[in-house]
């Protein structure tokens, strides 16, 4: 199996993960030994209190940070200390991210970001632009560079981009945290349709809501799970 090799149903699985930090002589653990899985079909929910490692972790998962200890496998291939072409190739390929920012190219346009995305994979079946536009609301401002966008639109226009390749796996750091109720429902039925298309799905959030609608929820305190 080449390192992009992923079979059709991806599942995720972390093995004891610790993630530290260096301030001078100071040395803080983001991540204290934590492990997760996320089967195709389930949505995760992650939360916890700020600073206790939730987004440090999300980082882990999709391969964007090293950890210091333990190890990912994505759909049963490792991504944890392989190459970064490798890494990002399957996070390109087979992984959603919708960040709490930064999803969003600003010189392009909304139709263009989610293009700009499909542009680094070739894969059969993707929806349209157009498509996923109208699916997150949006096909009015298909034409709209991100600093018009309100802070509702911003994340669905993110959740547009993460999902362009049609990912098998879908990683979400607050999700709904800067959007109103209208705009929390409306992410939290596309969370919910891309859970039942066969994705595993792992939301950090501080939402009720969105945590009440998972399948599992894992709650993170000083960079270990609590029990």
């Amino acid at each position: 199996m080449s390192p992009v090799d992923v079979p059709g149903s991806v599942s995720l699985e972390a093995h004891e993960l610790y993630r530290f930090y260096h301030a001078e002589d100071d040395e803080t653990f983001a991540l204290r030994g934590v492990s997760l899985s996320a089967g195709p079909g389930e949505t995760v929910a992650v939360v916890g209190p700020s600073g206790s490692g939730k987004s440090t972790l999300l980082a882990c998962l999709a391969g964007l940070d090293e950890p210091d200890g333990g190890h990912v496998v994505v759909g049963g291939n490792r991504i944890t200390r392989r190459p970064e072409a490798v890494r990002a190739a399957l996070r390109a390929r087979w992984i959603g991210m919708l960040s709490q920012s930064g999803n969003l190219l600003e010189h392009l346009t909304v139709a263009q970001n989610v293009r700009a995305a499909q542009a680094l994979v070739r894969r059969a079946g993707r929806p349209l632009p157009e498509d996923l536009l109208a699916q997150v609301g949006l096909a009015e401002r298909a034409s709209a560079r991100p600093t018009t966008l309100s802070g509702g639109e911003i994340a669905r226009a993110g959740l547009a981009v993460a999902l362009a390749n049609d990912p098998l796996l879908l990683l979400a750091d607050e999700p709904t945290g800067e959007v109103d109720e209208a705009n929390e429902a409306l992410i939290l039925e596309l969370l919910k349709a891309r859970a039942e298309a066969g994705a595993a799905v792992v939301v950090v959030t501080h939402s009720e809501r969105v945590a009440a609608a998972a399948d599992r929820i894992v709650r993170l305190v000083d960079g270990k799970i609590a029990t």
